[in-house]
């Protein structure tokens, strides 16, 4: 049975109103699970104006009763965990143990949202001037919405709602449509939870709601995770309509394998950050950079820990990697590993062609490996975004260092060694925005800010932590005295108060 997906409007679930829907498969088995309505203009203005409204009383409700609802918010999700990872493995494809984790990624942001009436305290000084005191304050913005991707369906919309929630403004959620109903769970704990109809709502679609938010007079500011190309594009739109504007972009994370490195740990941070989640993640590992010789013995023992990775469906407690999120995703992916073997790299495990007895349809593709990549070859310099690594060989620390610079995306990069002088150095003079010394994948905690550098972020504030708190809000600053202090009369040359 396929099911109907629809949007969450002002409180409730509301029905598509365009008659335009998008497929939803399950990628373990290739069938069509469900179709998801997709908005037209007035679907996203009716959203807006609902969100809108609700903001008169939101905003102007104290911090402390906003982070009651997210306090609330976090204890639900914990209660309904499981139930959410089931939704994102039946969707995205992912393995349970790997979408739980997704959502406790999710959860540490909550839970920094729930001190947001300490992180709005504002600041104060007293006497800046003869009876003169001055103070700021952030304020929220209004109504601002946010554009994720599939790979993260819970994470990512929980990376961007609880802050902007906090904070006082009211939330519209534009959800990827290839796993679009973890975002209408979200949205039924969110209500559950205390937060008042029309505050956080979700509008599924496609291109059309997407340029119908970016251009919106009432939409103060955008949030998106996604590819360069549209990053870049969601900035240049959203920012000549006058919008706040945060873009995700793409990545080519590298990992540098110095010869001191402990090698069996490299290998195992290797196996997990290249092909978890089939490689489905903007933090993924896709190059490892050996260098100074120690190829051969990295390559010793990582290719046959490839060749025995255990793929199958998300549901497989023993499987350490699900399928790739739809057809055409795995197709793309296909198509880089005969690229590559087109380029001259050497490809030492090919996952093309595997079959699964009774998961014939699925878009499983195994782990493959790629050795003697070249900074030239288009598997190089492309984010492949699938359980594909690609090994470059290097003579030395300074041009592994030089390598990862001269990249366009500069989202995260790792270092394993043992040596903390090349580990100072490396985090020094590297040009990326998230750095692991001996950690694959350096995801900041919650209380830090997710976002990297050069093509893979556009916009000034990074996400999630104080840089979300600073996005989602404005500052004011107050100067104050009182009439009983004015003794002077009129001056008309710049003031100053000291």
């Amino acid at each position: 049975m396929v099911q109907e997906i629809s949007h969450w409007i002002n409180g409730r679930l509301q029905a598509g109103a365009s008659g335009d829907f998008g497929p939803v498969y399950n990628p373990a088995t290739g069938e069509q699970s469900g179709k998801v309505a997709l908005a037209n203009v007035s679907e996203v203005d009716a959203a807006v104006a609902n969100a809108k409204e609700a903001f008169a009383t939101w905003g102007n409700l104290s911090p402390l009763r906003r982070a009651r609802v997210m306090f609330k918010f976090k204890e639900l999700l914990e209660r309904d965990k499981a139930e959410l990872a089931a939704i994102i493995t039946a969707e995205h494809g992912k393995v349970l143990s790997d979408a739980d984790g997704e959502i406790t990624r999710g959860l540490e942001v909550v839970e920094f949202a729930c001190g947001i009436p300490h992180l709005l305290k504002g600041e104060f000084t007293e006497q800046v001037g003869p009876g003169i005191d001055s103070w700021s304050n952030r304020q929220p913005l209004g109504v601002v919405a946010g554009i994720t991707p599939f790979n993260f369906p819970v994470m990512v919309p929980l990376w961007m709602a609880p802050v902007a929630l906090a904070t006082g403004n009211c939330f519209i959620l534009k959800p990827s449509e290839k796993d679009p109903s973890a975002a209408l769970k979200l949205a039924a704990l969110l209500k559950e939870a205390g937060l008042p109809d029309g505050v956080f709502q979700v509008v599924q679609g496609g291109r059309t709601a997407v340029e119908r938010l970016l251009e919106h007079p009432d939409i103060q500011a955008i949030s998106f995770v996604g590819s360069t190309p549209i990053a870049e594009t969601i900035y240049r739109v959203g920012s000549a309509h006058g919008k706040r504007v945060q873009a995700l972009g793409g990545a080519k994370n590298h990992m540098v394998v110095m010869p001191d490195a402990d090698l069996d740990q490299a290998v195992d941070a290797l196996m997990g950050a290249a092909y978890g989640s089939a490689g489905e993640r903007c933090m993924a590992i896709s190059v490892a950079v050996a260098v100074g010789g120690v190829g051969d013995a990295l390559m010793k023992k990582l290719e046959p820990r490839v060749r025995a990775l255990k793929v199958g469906p998300g549901t497989d407690p023993t499987a350490e990697m699900g399928p790739l999120v739809t057809k055409e995703h795995f197709q793309k992916v296909q198509s880089y590993i005969d690229l590559g073997v087109a380029e001259g790299a050497k490809l030492l495990v090919d996952g093309r062609g595997l079959k699964l007895q009774g998961y014939e349809d699925g878009f499983f593709l195994g782990g493959s490996l790629f050795d003697h990549v070249t900074p030239d070859m288009r598997i190089y310099k492309e984010e492949i975004f699938g359980p594909v690594l690609a090994v470059v060989r290097s003579d030395s620390f300074s041009d592994a260092v030089d390598l990862v610079n001269r990249h366009e995306f500069g989202n995260g990069t790792a270092i394993f060694t043992r040596d903390g002088d090349a580990a100072r150095e490396f985090g020094n003079r590297i040009q990326v925005g998230m750095v692991g010394i001996n950690v694959p994948i350096p995801v900041p905690m919650a209380f830090h800010s997710f976002g990297g550098w050069k093509r893979s972020l556009f916009g000034d504030h990074h996400m999630h932590g104080p840089e979300g708190v600073r996005f989602y809000t404005r500052l004011k600053t107050l100067t104050a005295r009182w009439p009983t202090g004015i003794r002077a009369g009129a001056q008309f040359t710049m003031p100053t108060l000291g």
